[in-house]
Order: C-alpha cells, then structure tokens, then sequence
C-alpha cells in the first residue's frame, strides 16, 4: 500500500498546527505533532537535571532513552521509557527549555529517524519548520503556509485574549514575531526555508476553512494521481 506523507512548513503564527490538524482529521490521516516529540525529549532532560545545552550529556542520555510514538485513533500519544507523556510536556518549564534543545544536532538527528519511519507506516501529515527541506525531503505533498507579520500579530493576540490575556501589547508581539523569523531563517542547524517544490499558501485574506479546502484539494489530487 502507498502511504501520503505531506510536509507542512511555516512561520510562527502561520496557522500550521491548526490547520494541520484540521486537515488530518477531515482526511482521517496521522498528524504528526514533531513539536511534542521535543517536548518530550526536553521532558526527560529536565527529569535528570540538565538544564544546560551539553552535547556530550545530550547524546549520553539519548543513548539509553527507549522513545516510541503512537497512534490511538488518529491521536498522538509520546513514550518515554514506556511512560504516556503526552499531557506532561505541557508544561512552562518544558516551553522554556524546549528551543533550547530543538538546537542540539544530537537531539535533531535522534527525532529525525522517528519522524522519517512514522512516513513509512501512515498516510501522514506533519508540520514544523524544517519538514519539506530536512525531515520529509520526498513527501508527496509539500506546502508552505505564511501570512504577513501583521496579522500573525493580531492572531497572536487574539489567542492570548481567548485565553483571558488582556494586557498584551501588539506592537511587542509583532516585534517578538519578526525576531522569531529572523532566528528561525538564519539558524544554522536546519533554517526555516521554502523549497522549491513546496506550494505557497498565504492565508493572511482567508479564513481557516478557505486555508484548509484549498489543502485537502492538493492532497486529494495527489491521492487520486
């Protein structure tokens, strides 16, 4: 049987996750939250008291961490050493130190390979910064989703308000926007880039339902090929 793999790939406050899984569940495909599979791995760091981005104790605790993901109806769920962790990340804590180890080759090349052989095994969907260029490189479907720094500030905004934050400036939290893409575009491990081959979606006029018709009817044409 030939499994879909699409690569999903933006800016922060882009829309991705959401979407995503809104895409996913209306095909019945896997979605794949990479974003918790760091989560977790930041999760056990942390449980063994390293808070600091050592390389040599990185790959020391990777070498004996038994990770596993899986799917129980359609939703992911994170192992680590046969623990259910997936409600655990989410925590501040975790938040904090996730970027910190996201930046760790080690840690990259550990999840890579789980990443890779969930492709192998599901009709897929998965989201990031780096799928169609690093993770997925030969996915069926690729796509780029962005919108203009101004309305991911608004979205951004208006997430925090739905959440019962209501002293938030929008001015700093356009700022915060445009100095997140600028780490995300220039660091050095995996840059967050649009490949060649990936289509463009700018969803800054469409409404989430516009943004994910127009995905379903690209995955669709690729299912029916």
């Amino acid at each position: 049987m030939k499994y879909i793999s699409v690569a999903v790939d933006g800016p922060a406050g882009s829309g991705k996750s959401t979407i995503t899984k809104m895409v996913a569940e209306k095909l019945g495909y896997n979605y794949v939250d990479t974003g918790a599979m760091y989560r977790a791995i930041t999760y056990n760091f942390l449980n063994n008291d390293l808070k600091e981005l050592n390389e040599e104790k990185v790959i020391k605790f990777l070498s004996t961490l038994k990770f596993d993901v899986k799917f129980i109806d359609k939703k992911q769920y994170v192992l680590i050493n046969g623990e259910d962790v997936s409600e655990k990340i989410r925590t501040a804590e975790v938040s904090k130190f996730t970027s910190l180890f996201a930046k760790s080759p080690a840690v990259r090349e550990f999840l890579i390979d789980t990443q890779r052989n969930l492709a192998k095994s599901n009709n897929i969907i998965m989201d990031g910064r780096d799928i169609a260029s690093v993770v997925l490189p030969n996915a069926d479907v690729k796509i780029f989703l962005t919108a203009s720094v101004e309305e991911r500030a608004r979205r951004r905004v208006l997430d925090f308000e739905r959440q019962g934050i209501t002293d938030v400036n929008y001015e700093k939290v356009k700022e915060e926007i445009k100095a997140r893409d600028y780490q995300d575009e220039n660091r050095d491990i995996a840059p967050l880039i649009k490949v060649d081959s990936a289509i463009l979606i700018d969803t800054t006029e469409l409404t989430i339902d516009q943004v994910v018709e127009k995905m379903i009817e690209l995955i669709k044409f690729k299912e029916n090929l």
